[in-house]
This record gives C-alpha cells, structure tokens and sequence, in this order.
C-alpha cells in the first residue's frame, strides 16, 4: 500500500484530501507547512507528496527544490488554488511531477496520483535490477594479488575514506570502485560514475561542482554538479589525472573541505 504526504496549511484541505485517498486505499500522512513537510519527506518513506504552492515558512516551490535534492526519487505533485500556467510551467521545470489546480478534479487527481506512483515504482525496480546486474560482476581470481585488492575493498568500503584507485587501463579500476560502493554504508545511494577525459577542458568545473545562474553565457539556470549527484552515494571520478592542474586542485580542497562551490557561487 503507496503511502503519499500532503502539505498543506489548510485543515479542511488537508482533510478532504485525506478522506479521497484513504478510500482510495492509500495511506496518508500529513504536514501542516512546508518546514514539516519538508522534514518529513527526508526522514520519512513516501512513494508520493501531494504539496500545495502558497504557504507560511517555506512555501511549496522552496520544499520541492530542497525535496528534489535530498529525495529526488519521490515524485513531487504540486497543488494551488493560486496557479496560473506560467506556475504550473515552472513547478514542472524545477523537477515537479505534476501541477494540479484547486479544488482539484477528482479524476484527474486520482490519475495523476497513480501516475506518479507507476514511476516511483519503476525507479525503485530500476534500481534493484541495476544492484543485481552490479553484484554478479565478481573479482575473479585468488592469487595473492587479487586477495590483497580484496581485503583492502574490505577494509576500505566501510569508511568514509577517499581511495584512489591506480592502475594499467583495463585493470578493472571500474570494477573495484562498484565493489567499494556495494560494499559500503551508501550502497542505497546513487553511484555517479564521471569519465573526466571525455569532458571538455571549459566544462568539467560546471560538470563536477555544477553552476549558479548567469555564472556564465550559457547558464540559464540553476545546475546540480556530479558532487551534488553522488550525495548519500559514491562518486568515481575516472582518469582524473586528465583533468586540468587547476581543476583537480579544486577537486582536491573540496575532498579536503567536505564542501564544493558551484561555479558563480559565493566561496
């Protein structure tokens, strides 16, 4: 059974909604503003929140940007009495599921509400496919060698240790970065795997640490880098020895730091 959030700062919304969905067989859970609602979506385990627009405290466009960041596999669908397209437009733009307007149409609601749950499911079967295929891609060999990549895996993998990996290409490096994620307490997060020879020399700082608005020509808006990615994961930067002297002198403090600055952003 789908359990769905509302946010919401109306009772009787709240409360109607509430009555459509446990009829509907879904359970509900339900947060009175945007700060609660937004402490539970990341505390809590939701296949979908319905969110209304217009609140007090954090408004409903501020906990889907923070939501789609720290759980970007739950699908947000905004709700208003207030909307217009151009709201609608930008909820969407900003990784909303879906905007519906209020009072809702139940049909519409209920379908979208479904829709929503289709995708959260297929995210999460995608993810149990792609941990089953990682798993049968063994270590293969027990020469004193491998044993000793083996155990240092083991030693490594339940760490927060950064580890360089060094080796001939064709080595399995790829292969020994999957085993540390699998291995590791961020086995559930996303592993964001970045080929830093194949970024052009100009783009790989907007690619690892991501980009502020108008930070350059381009940037039309806000951008997420690969660091942000990996959050609650594991990031493998591969050939990083290909990378710029002043670009991995930047991968280098943020390692050191724990912090990255997006490009265009405030040190």
């Amino acid at each position: 059974m789908a359990n769905i959030l509302l946010i919401d700062d109306e009772k009787s919304i709240r409360k109607t909604l509430r009555e459509i969905l446990e009829y509907e067989g879904y359970n509900v859970e339900e947060a009175q503003d945007g700060a609660e609602g937004l402490r539970m979506i990341q505390d809590g385990d939701f296949d979908a929140v319905l969110c209304d627009i217009k609140m007090p405290k954090m408004d409903g466009m501020e906990v889907l940007e923070k939501a789609t960041k720290s759980n970007p596999d739950v699908p947000l669908i905004m709700i208003s009495g207030h909307g217009t397209l151009e709201t609608a437009v930008d909820a969407v733009k900003n990784g909303a599921f879906d905007y519906v307007a209020k009072p809702p149409d139940l049909n519409r609601l209920l379908i979208t509400i479904r829709n929503a749950l289709d995708k959260s499911n297929l995210i999460t079967e995608t993810k149990v496919l792609k941990r089953k295929v990682t798993k049968t891609r063994e270590i293969i060999g027990g020469s004193p060698a491998i044993q000793k990549i083996k155990d240092t895996i083991e030693r490594v993998a339940p760490t927060d240790a950064r580890v360089l990996i060094t080796g001939d290409n064709g080595t399995g490096k790829e292969l020994v970065a999957r085993w540390i994620h699998e291995k590791s307490n961020r086995a559930n997060g996303p592993l964001v795997e970045v080929n830093c020879a194949a970024i052009p020399a100009e783009l790989i700082e907007s690619e690892l640490f991501g980009h502020e608005k108008g930070a350059f020509t381009s940037a039309i808006k806000q951008r997420i880098g690969k660091f942000e990615q990996a959050n609650g994961g594991t990031l493998f930067l591969d050939e990083i020895g290909d990378m710029s002297l002043s670009a991995q002198a930047k991968v280098l403090r943020a390692l050191q730091e724990n912090k990255i600055t997006r490009v265009g952003g405030d040190n």
